[in-house]
């Protein structure tokens, strides 16, 4: 009978300084000051009662007996301050507990024997510090992200940084979906210690440069390896006409340092972050010395779409995103748009760097359906090599050297000038290198949902972009413009924001079946019955007409819709907007479809006039395509 108490005596002896060494690192926590405790009495005094705060009470009930109870609290808090103390400059409330207000901050041990005698009050039932929350971000361990001042969080001299420790604070951590993107550049070093460190997340790949000169790997033509030899071209390269327009140079390693922007290995304890911390990368070889043919930079596109290429094996890994950091001389021709049009078919965003002219936006920047990406400066500005114009989604940091490597962007690199040397980080400016920081935000929002389209995508990064900011500079202008002030007809809708656009991911999505081009006079059926919310349900549809010559849409609220189409050619574009039931406050989303209609063009047939219309068109044929292969370049 006697061994009980003997057993509890025991067991309390045993426990008891693993619970007040609990209760000490509680109090103490993190060594922060308490301003005050936070305390949950056990029951109401005498001749008190708990506030009433049902709808059926009524406000001004509800709030009188909260005002009662409060002041009654607070009285009760007094007196228990007074009766255990402790010196206090007030009593509150702290949302339904009571506050006592230190005199003074309190931590350590003297924050410890506060909360311990007020614990131990009979009428307390819990207690805990009032403390300074901070505000939750994930912030990586890489020793160089602190030089990556284009990842920060927005502030002080740094208005263009884009927010990214409060969106990995959404994504990592969580059930996310990895993401595959493609790099359609000059290649990858698959062995940078940074890029080697992803493992799986690092994809084969393909290589499809065609022409061994400009492939300068030595192994003749489009093969699995998309490994980056460098892209030097020097004074002997010159001399080929091939080259000859070429700049003598260096090698680039464009394409590592790109991906590296994108998903270098994150969090390590070493080198830089990448923006996505779960991206597959698929690197896309279409360039080489000088650049890219078009043919090879036309097929790396739908390559990386998982769309098919004569003579090249089926790429099993589509590509939800695509980098596109080219530019050329020449508005966007039939030959981009369709493959844009393609790959973005197939489900690819497309994203483009604006280029480096300080112009307007050319090939592919200037094309439908692109996310044209602008370069502005650490304070907003728009970068003074930036090309701009009514065409770009949005802008974000590209580097630029009025203050040094302070103000350029780092990310993987190599240290060959001509072949590969000692791997390196290095610092870069350009539109090449604005586009992959939305490309990284675009693969985090897939992530959180798989289900958005291209177009989604684009609208939600810019519903979610900051206001550009009011440098001191004059307003940009076309055709020409340095070192300017952007608005929103000039650089987009505004300055990046990852952590606003991975917020916005997570609403409803409209999906719509794709239509194209039909006949004039058609009846088409506009059908979002494919769309869905990520929590709950979709509550309404919305149609609505965006562009083309005014049509009737019948049944416009609902997720099926219809309209008559003229018997005029033209083009429309029509967006359904769905709302879902998410608490307390509704979320929507949208998207649009494009419908072209024309005619079929007739084949025509032999002899007459025809065969002189038909000889100006070869002709006119063989022109474009001699145009087509002018060369097409990498932005830097």
């Amino acid at each position: 009978m006697n061994s009980l108490p003997l057993f509890f005596n025991r067991l309390a002896a045993m426990l008891l300084p693993g619970l007040l060494a609990c209760v000490s690192a509680f109090a103490q926590g993190s060594g922060e000051p308490a301003l005050g405790l936070i305390i949950g009495y056990r029951s109401a005094e005498a001749g008190t009662e708990t506030p009433d705060l049902s709808p059926r009470h009524g406000r001004a009930r509800a709030a009188a007996q909260w005002k009662a109870a409060s002041e009654l609290n607070r009285a009760r808090t007094t007196r228990l301050a007074s009766d255990l103390g402790i010196p206090m400059r007030g009593a509150s409330e702290a949302g339904n507990a009571a506050l006592l207000k230190f005199d003074r901050p309190l931590k350590g041990r003297d924050l410890e024997d506060a909360m311990r005698r007020v614990r131990l009050h009979p009428d307390v039932a819990w207690v805990e510090p009032d403390v300074l929350v901070k505000r939750l971000q994930t912030v990586p361990n890489d020793t160089r992200f602190p030089d990556q001042w284009h990842l920060q969080v927005p502030g002080g001299g740094n208005p263009a940084a884009m927010n990214l420790p409060n969106a990995w604070t959404l994504t990592t951590n969580s059930a996310v979906i990895p993401v595959v993107v493609a790099v359609v550049d000059g290649g990858v070093r698959f062995d940078h210690p940074e890029l080697a460190q992803l493992g799986a997340r690092l994809l084969p790949g393909y290589d499809l440069v065609s022409e061994v000169d400009v492939a300068n790997d030595g192994d003749g033509g489009r093969d699995a390896d998309a490994s980056d030899p460098g892209d030097w071209v020097s004074t002997a390269d010159r001399q080929k006409t091939l080259f000859a327009s070429c700049t003598v140079a260096n090698s680039s390693w464009h394409g590592t340092f790109i991906t590296g922007q994108i998903a270098a290995a994150s969090n390590n304890g070493a080198g830089v972050a990448g923006i996505d911390w779960d991206a597959r990368i698929l690197p896309v070889r279409v360039a080489g010395k000088c650049g890219a043919l078009v043919s090879d930079l036309l097929d790396g596109v739908r390559w990386a779409a998982g769309l098919p290429v004569a003579g090249v094996p089926a790429n099993t890994n589509p590509a939800r995103v695509i980098n596109l950091s080219f530019g050329g001389d020449a508005p966007c021709s039939t030959a981009y748009q369709d493959t844009i049009n393609a790959a973005t078919d197939a489900g690819a965003l497309v994203v483009v760097a604006a280029g480096n002219g300080a112009g307007a936006l050319r090939r592919p920047a200037d094309c439908q359906r692109v996310m044209a990406v602008a370069s502005v400066r650490k304070d907003g500005a728009k970068a003074d090599y930036s090309s701009f114009g009514p065409q770009v989604a949005l802008s974000a940091p590209g580097g630029s050297e009025e203050a040094g490597d302070l103000n350029l962007l780092l990310s993987t690199d190599n240290a060959g000038t001509t072949v590969p040397g000692a791997h390196t980080l290095g610092y870069k400016q350009g539109t090449s290198f604005s586009a992959p920081q939305a490309v990284g935000v675009a693969s985090l929002m897939l992530s959180v949902n798989g289900v958005l389209t291209p177009n989604a995508l684009i609208e939600r990064m810019k519903a979610g972009a900051r206001a550009h900011i009011n440098v001191g500079f004059g307003q940009c202008a076309l055709p020409t413009s340095g070192l300017c002030r952007c608005t929103t007809t000039t650089c987009g809708a505004g300055l990046l924001d990852a952590a606003a656009s991975v917020q916005l991911a997570t609403g409803p999505a409209a999906i719509i079946t794709p239509i194209g081009t039909v006949t004039p006079g058609t009846a088409i059926t506009l059908n979002g019955s494919a769309s869905v919310a990520l929590t709950g349900q979709i509550v309404s549809h919305q149609w609505t007409q965006v562009s083309g010559p005014t049509v009737a849409i019948t049944n416009a609220s609902t997720a099926v819709a219809g309209v008559s189409l003229p018997s005029s050619p033209a083009t429309y574009v029509f967006r359904l907007t769905v709302t879902d039931d998410f608490l307390p406050t509704a979320r929507t989303g949208s998207d649009t479809v494009t419908v072209v209609a024309a005619y079929p063009v007739s084949s025509g047939g032999g002899g007459g006039s025809t065969s002189v219309f038909w000889g100006i068109a070869l002709w006119a044929w063989v022109l474009a395509v001699c145009w087509q292969q002018r060369r097409t370049r990498r932005l830097t």
